[in-house]
């Protein structure tokens, strides 16, 4: 199975750096809606297969012009939603993001044992996150596209998990508002990242470079977004 694993559009949370992960989260931005709005034209060259979301709303929102387009259903399948912020849930001082930033490295860094505070540790991400992509791959066959709407970290924790990449590859990456990952293989036999996408699908000019977007970016600059806004 190919599966391209995209970002959801951006948030007002996206601009300001609060953790938004508990559901059923927010909505989207005039920019989060064009950025959604440009996915199906980017992809207007692939047969879809199947279209899936989050169980939070600004997944859902962000499929809905592809699947509509592709004459589609979005399939909200639990698992794919953004790793939990626990007691960091919608702050955005430098203590709730550094705590959330460097939870989500140690897991990258193979300490999946780690626990966020008030939350779970790797081990349950990775397993409630592979458990939704092994549904959605029993539904497909191996040469089938599939876009599953996702989030930032849990993207960048997955991808990184699943090629083995260390804190070194990882800090640097970084995936904006639609972005997004490609992956070909399946649960069992593993995956091999074929494209990743920083920007957002319809291109740079969809970018905010002034939004203070946490959940998207690489370790290093989450960090630093953490110590000069704060």
């Amino acid at each position: 199975m190919r599966l391209l694993l995209v970002r959801h559009g951006q948030t007002p949370y996206n601009l300001i750096g609060a953790l938004d992960t508990a559901f059923p989260g927010a909505g989207l931005t005039d920019l989060g809606l064009r950025q959604a709005a440009a996915v199906p034209g980017v992809l207007e060259g692939d047969e879809v297969a199947g279209v899936y979301a989050s169980v939070l709303v600004r997944t859902q929102l962000t499929a809905a012009p592809l699947a509509e387009v592709r004459r589609l259903d979005v399939v909200v399948e639990e698992g794919l939603e953004e790793i939990s912020a626990g007691d960091f849930e919608l702050r955005n001082d430098k203590d709730a993001i550094l705590g959330y930033v460097h939870t989500v490295a140690g897991w990258i860094e193979g300490d999946l044992g780690r626990i966020m505070p008030g939350g779970y540790d790797g081990h349950h991400f990775l397993g409630r996150y592979e458990g939704a992509l092994r549904r959605i791959a029993e539904s497909h066959a191996d040469d089938e596209l599939v876009v599953a709407f996702s989030h930032g970290a849990a993207i960048r924790v997955f991808t990184c998990l699943a090629m083995g990449l260390g804190a070194e590859q990882a800090k640097d990456l970084h995936i904006a508002n639609t972005g997004a990952s490609l992956l070909e293989g399946d649960p069992d036999r593993g995956w091999e990242l074929r494209r990743w996408v920083s920007d957002p699908l319809g291109g740079a000019h969809l970018l905010d470079v002034a939004a203070h977007d946490i959940t998207g970016e690489g370790t290093e600059d989450a960090e630093a977004e953490a110590l000069d806004h704060h």
